[in-house]
């Protein structure tokens, strides 16, 4: 029989959600909710900086920007899907929408590890090559690492959709997630998903612990030529690459601990879900905050312009 004819079986996908108490969810709405406007909020709010503060217009803040709109995108990809889970009766996705949801997913979550690898790069050339490194990541080259760091997402996000489009699906139809993901959906086919579990954990699992290693040597590396060679701005280098390896580990050890076990059901499944589909796009930009004084000076310059704004505005 066609694989078309399998697939049309199944229309829609049901959602289990996060608990059969209504109350508590319901609780969970209003909490996700304030964590989904806090994301868009903190964010923006770097986006609009770095691109009104010309004191930013330099590559570590170009890609710190370009990493708090993927934030936005990847939390968008989920959280109103999660929201609506938890507070309508609705459960469902169609089938096409869950596609859709897993091709945007991975689209921007593999685009964020390019990036992340990327922003390691950056890093590594302003420590070993201070001299150099305004001619090398220059405005040109900052545009051709993000324009890698985007196509290099879309063909991992095409490999996944394109494994799963392969896949007789007939029922049943009920996912015990809160959002479509390569996981639980191949384990609903009706086939043996064995070779399809080895291409999926390598690419996903294997891909993202390597590059988690690699990410880590690196940053070991950075620091030690911090500790041993660099006297000025010493405390601000450390500050930065601390609060890459806290955005990094944050990203990754979820990942890893998703990707690389075979496609089976944990307890701590959702909770690890929830926390780099939902907490860590609100956690990254008041990290990068926090820990860069330059940051938090901007948005000062920044919030006092609008105040600033507002107040001839009112006089007006």
């Amino acid at each position: 029989m066609a694989v078309d004819n399998f697939t049309s079986r199944v229309t829609e996908f049901v959602f289990v959600g996060m608990s059969q108490n209504s109350k508590f969810e319901q609780f969970l709405f209003f909490l996700f909710l304030i964590v989904y406007i806090a994301t868009w909020l903190g964010n923006v709010t770097i986006i609009i900086t770095v691109i009104s503060d010309h004191h930013l217009h330099m590559p570590l803040y170009f890609l710190l920007a370009n990493l708090a709109f993927l934030d936005v995108s990847e939390s968008t990809v989920t959280a109103p899907k999660l929201l609506q889970v938890l507070f309508s009766q609705n459960k469902t996705i169609s089938f096409h929408g869950c596609l859709t949801q897993i091709f945007f997913f991975h689209f921007i979550g593999g685009t964020v590890v390019f990036s992340l690898a990327m922003m390691a790069v950056d890093r590594y050339l302003a420590i070993h090559k201070p001299l150099q490194y305004m001619i090398i990541m220059n405005k040109k080259t900052c545009f051709q690492i993000i324009l890698c760091a985007w196509l290099g997402g879309s063909i991992h996000s095409m490999v996944q959709v394109a494994l799963i489009l392969q896949l007789p699906f007939c029922g049943p139809n009920i996912l015990d997630n809160f959002y479509c993901d390569v996981p639980q959906v191949v384990k609903l086919a009706c086939t043996d998903i064995y070779t399809v579990e080895l291409l999926l954990v390598s690419n996903n699992g294997l891909g993202v612990t390597g590059t988690f290693i690699a990410l880590l040597i690196s940053y070991i590396i950075i620091l030690f030529k911090i500790r041993n060679h660099v006297s000025e701005g010493k405390h601000k280098a450390l500050s930065t690459c601390a609060a890459q390896i806290t955005v990094v580990s944050l990203h990754f050890i979820p990942c890893i601990y998703i990707y690389d076990q075979p496609f089976k059901t944990f307890t701590a499944d959702k909770v690890v879900s929830i926390l780099y589909t939902v907490i860590s796009p609100v956690l990254n930009p008041i990290i990068y905050t926090l820990r860069n004084t330059e940051m938090k000076n901007a948005i000062r310059r920044l919030v006092r312009k609008v105040l600033r704004f507002y107040q001839k505005d009112s006089k007006l």
